[in-house]
């Protein structure tokens, strides 16, 4: 965050000078007062006062973060928040950050400049030092997406656990030779990272470095990855993709190559979106609440603006994960 300092060395007058222009001090020059208000404004310096003020004003919006709208689990989570929101009368600002870092970090200006009164996280992309300062305009709640050095609430789901429960399922089901599609850096990413390999460990299973893919989220990805799969020499029997877009994409393409799942390959979704049971073979998932993550994270943010919940407290409210079992495996 930018300090009067900061504006100082911008603009090349004093810290004195740049005092007087942000208290409205006569006999200050407009020339001066024009080259500290265009920095203030290039550097994003809003001075105590001035927060102080902002964080007073309420203006019933909120920012929700999303990676991508065209995922439908995070539409899911998106009716959630937009149920509770519209039943206490706030309006939602929807914002794609397209899991670009920058991005992310625009749309926390909107809290800043106080045209919304705090953000909801469905994933996170810079590390929490970058984020932590924006907390002093308004809540920030992370809802899905968790980051273990927060000092924020996360609504949550057992990512442990519903890898964990994947894999086991895969296990039980005779694999030995099973692949692994994980995402970003993510707490999240960690978890269901720490699940699988608890199962593979448990089981007394050897892993393949080539049988482990990073950075996939996209049915683009799903493709890729298969595509990978077909050259190794020694292929995977089962895959933990991580999402159901990633899973419908492989079942696709192993149709395409003349490949039989779950015989050939068994496939093994995430989240239970509604394409887990429109193609064929139908997906086994992991499923998660989406709608109900949601609603309860805009709960949640509501009571930390109205000040019933301590929004700088890193509160963990978790709910459940379960395994649906169809065709793919």
């Amino acid at each position: 965050m930018a300090t009067i300092a900061d504006v100082a060395k911008y603009t090349g007058l004093s810290s004195a000078t740049v005092s007087r222009v942000i208290n409205d001090y006569p006999h200050v020059s407009e020339d001066k007062r024009k080259l500290v208000h265009d920095a203030m404004k290039e550097l994003g310096y809003f001075p105590n006062t001035s927060a102080r003020n902002l964080r007073n004003r309420k203006t019933n919006v909120v920012a929700v973060l999303i990676p991508r709208l065209t995922n439908p689990f995070f539409t899911l989570i998106l009716d959630g928040i937009e149920r509770v929101a519209e039943a206490n009368g706030f309006q939602l600002i929807i914002c794609q950050t397209k899991s670009s870092k920058k991005k992310e970090i625009d749309f926390l200006n909107l809290l800043q400049t106080k045209q919304v009164d705090g953000v909801i996280f469905t994933s996170i992309e810079n590390e929490w030092e970058y984020i932590q300062p924006y907390t002093a305009y308004g809540p920030i709640i992370l809802c899905n997406e968790y980051h273990h050095e927060a000092t924020v609430p996360m609504v949550r789901l057992d990512q442990v656990q519903g890898s964990y429960l994947g894999t086991r399922h895969l296990i039980e089901k005779g694999h030995k030779k099973i692949a692994y599609c994980m995402g970003s850096t993510s707490g999240l990413s960690f978890d269901r990272r720490l699940g699988f390999f608890k199962a593979i460990e448990e089981a007394g299973i050897d892993m393949k470095s080539d049988w482990i893919f990073r950075d996939t989220y996209t049915r683009e990805d799903g493709k890729r990855v298969f595509q990978q799969i077909l050259q190794l020499s020694d292929r995977p029997t089962a895959i933990f993709t991580g999402g159901d877009e990633v899973a419908s994409a492989m079942v696709k393409e192993a149709r395409t190559h003349g490949l039989h799942v779950p015989r050939d390959l068994a496939i093994l979704g995430f989240d239970d979106q509604p394409i887990a049971s429109l193609i064929e073979p139908e997906l086994t998932t992991i499923y998660q609440p989406g709608d109900e993550i949601g609603a309860r994270a805009m709960t949640v943010f509501i009571e930390c603006l109205n000040g019933i919940r301590e929004r700088m407290s890193q509160a963990v409210i978790e709910l459940p994960l379960s395994l649906v079992i169809r065709d793919s495996t």
